[in-house]
């Protein structure tokens, strides 16, 4: 198994990832801008053949200039592993790489995602593993109406 940086060519890989687990699903343009924006915060995990079979696409939120107070924070929109490979701790590790990316090249305070209430799988590696805490909860977020949790990790110790 190989983790590394995202790249163009691997958004087909990544968006049939996320196609086949996910409900929440993105135009190409969508991931297109991602890679582009912010290369150095999106992971890929690929098998031996070279098979896109898991990833996290993130990205960068600056606060407009006149917002003085307001953090540089990551946020992660998207994290997939095909079933098959699950259990194996490539979502931990795809998150922890982008979460230091954010942190070291960014200068990120904090990162965000928004999880389905209902994903207690998801919700056990966010809290318990990573350490990630509810800020609040989004009601009706999600296009069929299930509430999610607004989670936020601190990167200021990282």
């Amino acid at each position: 198994m190989n983790i590394r940086l995202a790249k163009v060519e691997d958004l087909m890989g990544m968006q049939a990832c996320n196609l086949q687990n996910l409900p929440e699903n993105y135009v190409m343009k969508f991931w297109m801008y991602h890679a582009m924006t912010w290369p150095q915060v999106s992971f890929v995990a690929e098998d031996h053949k070279g098979r896109i079979v898991g990833y996290v696409l993130a990205k960068i939120d600056e606060p407009p200039e006149e917002d003085g107070a307001a953090e540089i924070h990551g946020h992660v929109n998207s994290i997939s592993v095909l079933r098959s490979y699950r259990r194996l701790g490539l979502a931990k590790k795809l998150m922890l790489l982008s979460q230091e990316a954010m942190a070291s090249i960014y200068k990120a305070s904090y990162v965000s995602l928004h999880v389905r209430k209902s994903n207690k799988a998801a919700i056990a590696l966010y809290q318990d593993t990573l350490g990630f805490e509810v800020a609040k909860v989004e009601k009706k977020y999600y296009g069929d109406g299930e509430d999610a949790l607004s989670m936020r990790l601190s990167l200021k110790d990282s």
